[in-house]
């Protein structure tokens, strides 16, 4: 049913570029968050900027019903749409963009991350709380320790610990960015929390964005 999206998944995932970053001044970091409605279609779109000193300095919303279904596999189709129409209204220029889903992690190497970084052309990173495709061994307790996430035979993210004693994060490059770097740029941008702050703060915004557009 869902072919030709599958076809086109395959198509673009030969454009994903995953090599060193080529800027390496970051100035500043955005998170992206999409929250939906229960039971509708209505979506909820928050991008987040903070800067080196994790500071927040802007913040832009979008909401719209979508019209693609959830569909496992293909998040990307259903949520591009209204990030795209968010990141639009940006006045910065974030040097890299975190999303909270996978890069390359994904069964044919295009998650949300890589999708957006290829279609927009931007430096990208998926830091996803589960485990789409792929398998690591145990890592220590400690924070900054990580181990290869692997699909077939190849390393495509890696577990990775963002504070002590607490699940990892599952990173992996989106576009236009390695996995060292990647892991560089979580651990930089995390700081009390195990989520990056660019995603948490999206995720919290996108979310009383949605409570209050109710209340309106």
């Amino acid at each position: 049913m869902y072919t030709d999206l599958i076809k086109l998944q395959h198509k673009l995932a030969k454009k994903v570029q995953i090599c060193p970053l080529k800027n390496e001044k970051i100035n500043y970091v955005a998170g992206i968050d999409v929250s939906f409605e229960k039971g509708t279609n209505t979506g909820f779109c928050c991008i987040t900027v903070i800067d080196s000193k994790l500071r927040t300095v802007e913040e832009q919303f979008h909401s719209e019903t979508l019209k693609t279904p959830y569909i496992p596999g293909l998040l990307s189709f259903r949520e591009l749409p209204i990030i795209y129409k968010t990141l639009k209204k940006l006045q910065l220029e974030p040097d890299i963009f975190i999303l909270d889903s996978q890069g390359i992690a994904h069964p044919r190497g295009l998650g949300l991350a890589s999708h957006f970084g290829v279609v927009f052309d931007k430096v990208s990173i998926g830091c996803a709380k589960s485990i789409l495709v792929g398998s690591h061994s145990n890592l220590p307790e400690k924070k900054g320790s990580s181990s290869f996430l692997v699909y077939k035979n190849r390393i495509v993210g890696a577990a990775l610990r963002t504070k002590d004693n607490t699940k990892p994060v599952y990173v992996s490059p989106g576009n236009k960015i390695d996995l060292e770097t990647s892991i560089e740029i979580v651990l930089r941008f995390t700081d009390k929390y195990k989520i990056p702050e660019p995603t948490r703060r999206a995720h919290i915004s996108s979310n009383n964005f949605r409570k209050n557009s109710k209340r309106g």
